[in-house]
């Protein structure tokens, strides 16, 4: 049984099929990268196996159970959790009072609760739990800072640090190293391979930045005109004739690497 699995899945709008029976497996502790040229269904397939889209045929499934056609809230409380291109943050808040808020709307608490929570043993354990997360992800000198007053890098951190509060097995990141500096994404990097290799997270993620594929991911699946155009290893991939084409010529996928 695998991890994390797609089977035959589509997805249509109207007469635009975005999605064409796509098949993907990714095992349990495993960085899979999902890439494609522009226009090629990658968004919509993100879309459709984190819950915001119902796909019109097929199955999505994590650990054994049927998630596909759940609400991307029920998915997360199942230990699947996405991250967006641009970071759902309270700005006016601290980068430790966002993760707190995070663990408590997990938990079903009203947004005021979440906010203010009470002073409790439960909510002690939370704010620990909250430090011990920006402290692995490097956040610490910024734990009472503003959310709003943030780099555009630390701000993407910040997300994935609301992501993992959650406490997911399987990570979602949507194009995690967007708009980012060279500097920047080595640190992204860096901390998605400690997410996998320290806290035993798998990672699913789309991105557009090839050289952060290619250097990250175990595994890459390569989507065009919204259909499987090939998977493989990092080194496979590159070498793919039809991936290269896809890409508008090997001096193009070259240079994004």
């Amino acid at each position: 049984m695998s991890f994390f699995s797609v089977k035959n899945l589509s997805k249509n709008f109207g007469g635009l099929i975005a999605n064409d029976s796509i098949d993907l497996e990714v095992e349990k502790g495993e960085i899979r990268g999902v890439i494609g040229p522009n226009g090629a269904g990658k968004t919509t397939f993100f879309n459709v196996v984190s819950g915001f889209y119902t796909p019109t045929s097929g199955t999505v499934e994590f650990k054994g159970q049927v998630i596909s056609g759940l609400p991307s809230s029920k998915i997360a409380k199942l230990g699947a959790v996405r991250t967006f291109q641009r970071a759902a943050l309270f700005p006016e808040f601290t980068v430790l009072e966002n993760v707190v808020i995070a663990r408590h709307i997990n938990a079903n608490a009203s947004l005021m609760n979440a906010i203010f929570g009470h002073k409790n043993h439960a909510e002690a354990g939370n704010v620990e739990r909250s430090i011990e997360i920006i402290e692995f992800l490097g956040l610490k000198d910024e734990q009472d800072n503003l959310a709003l007053n943030l780099s555009h890098g630390h701000q993407r951190v910040l997300g994935v640090a609301m992501a993992l509060a959650t406490e997911p097995e399987l990570l979602m990141l949507d194009e995690p190293v967007a708009g980012m500096n060279s500097g920047e994404k080595a640190i992204m990097v860096g901390l998605i391979q400690k997410i996998r290799d320290i806290w035993d997270i798998t990672v699913l993620l789309v991105e557009h930045d090839m050289r952060t594929v290619m250097s990250l991911c175990d595994k890459i699946t390569v989507l065009d005109f919204g259909q499987k155009l090939a998977e493989g290893t990092p080194d496979e991939i590159i070498n793919n004739d039809e991936v290269i084409e896809a890409y508008l010529g090997a001096d193009d996928i070259v240079a994004r690497t």
